[in-house]
């Protein structure tokens, strides 16, 4: 039972949102026979079930091997395209810079700098964050 819904109709919506992480035939699956990124999908699915406004992302991709994390930012981006409002903690920079509103850099748990995309990649005004910039796109 979700949100006070009948079983069938959870069981319904829940293969919806699946389907959108391209993952329908993990349903019976529980996360130990999951990867990683199969993982992260459902834990995506199961919150966009509850019709959350908001979600919340700690570094979604770590630990992911490189297919998994196109996998689980292609599900991120779509929701961002329709409009998801969320919050990611992240080291993509690539993907931070496609999706983002607004950057916001912390260091040492103190913003160090906000600005949008543009700004934060192209005129920086940190050291600290040009110190970043440099060493995380450099490679």
């Amino acid at each position: 039972w979700v949100r006070n819904t009948a079983q069938k109709a959870a069981e319904k919506t829940a293969m919806e949102y699946l389907e959108r992480g391209r993952i329908p035939d993990q349903a019976d699956k529980v996360p130990g026979q999951l990867s990683r990124g199969q993982q992260q999908r459902v834990a995506i699915a199961r919150s966009l079930c509850m019709n959350t406004e908001i979600m919340l992302f700690d570094e979604p991709t770590s630990a992911l091997d490189p297919e998994m994390i196109k996998e689980v930012l292609d599900v991120m981006i779509e929701l961002a395209n329709e409009g998801m409002t969320m919050i990611c903690v992240t080291h993509e920079m690539g993907f931070a810079k496609t999706v983002a509103d607004r950057m916001i850099f912390m260091d040492q748990g103190q913003v160090v700098e906000e600005a949008t995309p543009e700004v934060f990649f192209n005129r920086p005004e940190s050291e600290r964050t040009r110190e970043f910039l440099g060493q995380i796109l450099s490679h």
